[in-house]
């Protein structure tokens, strides 16, 4: 029982289940905004459930004001969501999986004008290599269907450049820590995503079949809330380079979940640049 409870385990599974969040959205047939507005609804359902659990009390009164970052945060998470899902559609679920995974670098390349930080010659190796990452895998299949590969790998980058602004955001938000920071944020994309909905096309959840509403719902509570609940439960408890190792689980989850289940195939050359971005972005993350 002990070991179940092991914050390693715990971390482990919330990567795995991050990792086959692909494999579910590519069978949800609702828009890619209205998706992630359930997704955000169902996960604050979820953590509001968890927080009462557990006797967590959000601190409001030191929100102040950092709550207009919170809401600009829940607001770039929400449309992270939307461009991800989208990428989805136009590629393979490895290639928009890794294009996602440029966050980092993006953060890395940011941070030294918002906070000052600076910039060895190890972070400009990681940049130049993640970036040579990138062009391996727009080449092999960029103009490849009509472009809908590029039309993915370019969604999978918006949805990278959103979230390292939610990152950077974060790193500006210090009153309000961990899972209470991703709860309002989550209402924060609730509140912005519902009018978008609303305007760009309408509900049409109610066209879902049996099967895409039990998606929809593993979706929100699992591959969300519970994902979450796991994440954050288990991070304070790890030391930042092991969490930050263990984290590339997410990714490698979802190349091998596309290749077995749905039988989605990378050339050699879009592996290499998989194998840049990620290997250099991990290098850079967990220190000399």
């Amino acid at each position: 029982m002990r070991r179940l409870t092991d914050p390693r385990i715990l971390y482990i599974t919330s990567m795995v289940v991050f990792g086959t969040i692909g494999l579910f959205v590519r069978n949800i047939t609702v828009p890619s905004g209205e998706l992630a507005m359930y997704r955000a609804v169902l996960a604050s359902v979820m953590l509001s459930g968890y927080l009462a659990a557990s006797r967590q009390k959000i601190p409001f009164r030191k929100i102040g004001r950092e709550l207009p970052l919170l809401l600009i945060s829940g607001v770039a998470m929400g449309f992270n969501w939307i461009l991800l899902f989208e990428a989805y559609k136009y590629t393979t679920i490895s290639v928009a999986t890794i294009s996602y995974y440029f966050a980092p670098v993006i953060v890395t390349l940011v941070s030294p004008v918002l906070f000052k930080e600076k910039t060895g010659a190890k972070q400009w190796i990681c940049f130049f290599m993640s970036t040579l990452g990138i062009i391996l895998i727009i080449k092999p299949g960029g103009l490849s269907e009509g472009g809908k590969n590029l039309i993915g790998i370019l969604f999978g980058l918006g949805a990278a450049c959103l979230y390292a602004c939610v990152i950077l955001l974060n790193k500006l938000i210090r009153q309000v820590e961990g899972i209470h920071r991703t709860f309002l944020q989550f209402l924060a994309a609730v509140i912005v995503l519902f009018p978008y909905v609303a305007l760009t096309g309408g509900f049409t959840v109610s066209s879902l079949d049996r099967k895409g509403l039990i998606l929809l719902l593993i979706v929100g509570f699992i591959h969300t809330g519970v994902a979450y609940c796991l994440y954050f439960s288990s991070l304070k408890e790890l030391p930042g380079q092991k969490a930050a190792i263990l984290s590339y689980i997410d990714p490698l989850v979802a190349v091998f979940a596309s290749v077995l289940f749905l039988g989605e195939r990378m050339t050699l050359l879009q592996a290499a640049g998989g194998c840049l971005i990620l290997g250099f972005t991990l290098w850079n993350e967990i220190g000399s």
